[in-house]
């Protein structure tokens, strides 16, 4: 078969071409209005409907072409390639084309990293005219384009930029880009089976669509509160539990056919510290069991299975969240006959909560309806081959089903950005993903490591300790579930190792079908918990990291930051791959550090300093005592100085003032900054 890369054109191509032939077998044929189509940014029932043969959920990216994978010789190439601003269908003059598919489909997501004036220009069904032909930035800026609704075209706290709104095509969708159009890329569609009738998106919007995406901005506006409303003829159990330490308890235990369509939990004595907050979640665990089958169907943490790994943090989505202090989720969850609810406490202390059980009668038979899933793992069911190691397994299962949602733990205590990686998911035995994503934040809708919580309707991240500690994120698969048929493997880059460490778990969210493969199984508590350890990975034991110093003065027009070291991806060669960036701007400037010392002594002071292109020269001073001679910090790569020796010095306890004084540059230098790892204080000889 050669050398295979997928380009989307490919990737859609085979879609319709399966699609058809699957529906000449007698698949039903669709049609769909456009306020229908919109109504799937917030219908959580439409997800537990098995998807139709030809229904095909993808992704249209900028990842790295290099990454490729190799049939003849079954090879997967440049499989980590990291540039992923680049990637292109092709080169037409100036232009690049960004996507292009064969419909019927719908884009259901937009994303970028950073946008600009150049336009981009969306062509539907082969007209020679634009449907779409806007400055890039105009795509999320819900104040001036036609996308203006805040909570479907936005850009979030965390420097993402996302636009919801629905755009389907009924033949064809090429998406071309103007010289000067920003950073990273993503269109999340789905194509249809090919006698599906949908239509093609027109500006300026009719009333009737304009009053539909009203409605939806409206809904996601109301996140904490049941998107569908009440339902008939529902009902609601509500129940207050004391479980013993090491015991169990239910919830509910219900009779079917139904479906569970809210959850919602209150906890008491939940601990002030984030560590002890997140043990205390970790050893709690719920589990769901439909029909009687032998394994639970849902099985997680009950902090992880709200989408808080690292909380409870107040946070407000679509289908889950914390409001009030109280969990809530609205994953709609049929089931035949039985459903049994249940807890278990493993930790040593009894422990009460109250939860509500809202349920209520199917709307379609349950012939027609998958079963809701929902697994916690670490580490689980990873690739084997080593051209795949970068790969870490979100969900692998087999069966039909629905992939709807990623939350993610990651523990990282040595700071810096973590989440490089792409996700990656294969369906129906792909052996090149059809959706390859460019970056684990781009995925989770925000962009360039931002390390600040923020909540969106669709994808968040309630915690996150400046990427030094705890990160909770989350992405939900609404609109833009990802359907299979046989099987399905969602996969997410992991960049750095459990030894340094950052260690993932994580909770899948998908539907399946009864009979479909779930080996995922309930996790001991030992696993679950006591990895997280805040004692400081460092070079040398003893070392004082210049990012934890008190700046005690600056010049106004300088700034001073913990500056992550970890994204030139050389873990280890700097102390807790960080240092203190001072951004000073003229020569004669000064920085003033406070400098800790616990005991009485005769120390020789060495300092450990980074080398970079924009680097100065700097004379360094203890207590206004100068301490050997100006250090010239240019330096091309960027990279670590060494020890440094300053000489030996009596010290006194208490705090003494490190400070640093800009003698000039080296003339290949661009500017005056300067930064200090950290400092060693070695009892003289």
């Amino acid at each position: 078969m050669g050398l295979e890369m997928n380009l989307h054109l490919k990737t859609a191509a085979m879609f319709f071409s399966l699609g058809g032939l699957l529906g000449l077998l007698g698949a039903q044929a669709e049609t769909y209005t456009y306020p229908q189509l919109v109504q799937r940014i917030t219908d959580l029932e439409h997800l537990a409907q098995i998807p139709p043969e030809g229904e095909k959920t993808a992704l249209a990216s900028s990842y790295d072409r290099r990454s490729q994978y190799d049939a003849t010789n079954d090879k997967y190439l440049d499989w980590s390639a990291n540039f992923d601003g680049d990637g292109v269908v092709r080169k037409e003059g100036d232009n690049v084309v960004m996507a292009e598919m064969q419909g019927p489909g719908c884009i259901w997501r937009t994303w970028s990293a950073e946008v600009h004036e150049g336009h981009v220009k969306i062509y539907l069904d082969g007209d020679e005219k634009p449907a779409v032909d806007l400055a890039w930035k105009d795509y999320f800026d819900n104040k001036s384009g036609p996308f203006t609704w805040p909570n479907l075209a936005y850009n979030t706290t965390a420097k993402g930029y996302d636009n919801y709104v629905p755009i389907p095509f009924q033949k064809s969708c090429k998406i071309v880009a103007e010289k000067g159009w920003g950073l990273y890329f993503h269109f999340n569609y789905t194509l249809f089976p090919p006698d599906t009738v949908v239509p093609t998106f027109k500006l300026p919007f009719s009333s009737d669509d304009a009053a539909a995406l009203d409605q939806a901005n409206a809904a996601l506006g109301k996140c904490g509160e049941d998107p569908a409303g009440d339902r008939a003829n529902q009902k609601s159990e509500k129940n207050t539990v004391t479980i013993e330490a090491g015991k169990s308890a239910t919830i509910a235990d219900l009779t079917g056919p139904e479906a569970i369509t809210a959850l919602r939990c209150q906890v008491d004595g939940v601990p002030t510290n984030i560590d002890d907050q997140t043990t205390f979640f970790r050893q709690l665990a719920v589990h769901i069991t439909w029909d009687d089958q032998d394994s639970p169907a849902v099985w997680s943490p009950l902090g992880d299975f709200f989408a808080d790994a690292a909380g409870p943090a107040p946070y407000l989505s679509l289908p889950m969240g914390i409001k009030d202090g109280q969990f809530y989720s609205y994953w709609y969850m049929p089931f035949a006959s039985h459903a049994v609810i249940a807890v278990d406490n493993d930790s040593d202390k009894t422990v009460t909560m109250t939860w509500e059980v809202v349920h209520a009668p199917l709307t379609t038979p349950i012939a027609s309806l998958l079963r809701f899933h929902a697994k916690w793992h670490r580490d689980a069911f990873l690739p084997t081959r080593a051209d795949r190691a970068i790969d870490w397994t979100l969900l692998t299962t087999e069966g039909k089903g629905r992939y709807v949602g990623t939350q993610l733990h990651v523990w990282n205590p040595k700071s810096g950005w973590w989440g490089e990686g792409d996700e990656k998911f294969f369906i129906d035995g792909e052996k090149f993903p059809s959706t390859f994503g460019t970056g684990s934040e781009d995925y989770f809708g925000f962009a360039w490591s931002t390390g600040h919580p923020f909540n969106e309707p669709l994808h968040g991240q309630p915690v996150n300790e400046f990427n030094s500690g705890h990160v909770s994120v989350h992405r939900w698969h609404i609109p833009d579930s990802v359907p299979f048929q046989t099987s399905f493997e969602g996969d997410i880059e992991k960049y750095f190792s459990n030894q340094r460490p950052t260690i993932f778990a994580a909770v899948a969210y998908w539907y399946l079908s009864p009979d479909g493969k779930d080996n995922y199984t309930a996790q001991p508590v030992a696993d679950r918990i006591g990895y997280w350890d805040r004692a400081e990975a460092h070079l040398e034991r003893g070392a004082i990291e210049g990012e934890s110093l008190k700046v005690l003065s600056q010049q106004p027009d300088s700034s001073t930051e913990v500056d992550d070291l970890s994204r030139y991806f050389l873990t280890g060669v700097w102390s807790n791959d960080a240092q203190i960036l001072w951004k000073a701007k003229a020569e004669g400037q000064k920085l003033e550090l406070e400098l800790p010392v616990t005991a009485d002594g005769n120390y020789q002071v060495i300092l450990h300093f980074t080398k970079a292109p924009d680097y100065g020269i700097f004379q360094a001073a203890l207590d206004d005592t100068n301490m050997g001679d100006p250090v010239d910090l240019y330096g091309k790569p960027v990279g670590a100085s060494g020890p440094i020796d300053m000489g030996a010095h009596n010290l006194t306890a208490g705090n003494h003032t490190l400070s640093f004084v800009v003698t000039g540059k080296n003339t290949s230098s661009t500017n005056y900054s300067f930064g200090l790892d950290y400092i060693m204080l070695k009892p003289a000889k």
